[in-house]
């Protein structure tokens, strides 16, 4: 299994609506960076990924499952490159880890989420993932 963080801003898709979609779960459209789309592509089926609310907030709110592995963004204009993959939420963070707590844990100073803030998809190290869930207290 691959670990991942994805990035929503919570007033395009929350961490809430992603809840609502219930286990049909929903497509993770929109990514327009070649870098992201590249890590899409490496999700498989069974995966899991930090949902992190971006701008407002600033946290790691949830657990998502990676339910189906890339295919064509339905948003995209025809002959453009772009993929989503389809996501639901598998668990809740008791405590949201905010930018700050990973930023002051020395033992995530190499997280892409710091390394590469503005990466919307990005991979997890398994240790950085088993730390991120601690300080989250799952």
């Amino acid at each position: 299994m691959a670990y991942w963080l994805m990035k929503s801003e919570p007033g395009a898709w929350s961490w809430d609506q992603q809840v609502k979609a219930g286990s049909k779960g929903a497509e993770w459209t929109g990514v327009r960076n070649h870098t992201a789309k590249l890590n899409l592509m490496k999700m498989k089926k069974g995966d899991r990924a930090f949902f992190y609310h971006s701008n407002v907030g600033k946290e790691i709110v949830g657990v998502l499952e990676i339910i189906r592995e890339h295919h064509p963004d339905p948003g995209a204009k025809a002959g453009e490159p772009w993929v989503v993959v389809d996501v639901k939420a598998a668990a809740p963070m008791p405590r949201p880890v905010t930018l700050d707590a990973v930023k002051t844990e020395p033992k995530l100073k190499n997280m892409a989420l710091i390394k590469f803030s503005r990466l919307s998809v990005q991979p997890v190290t398994a240790e950085e993932w088993k730390l991120v869930c601690k300080m989250g207290g799952m």
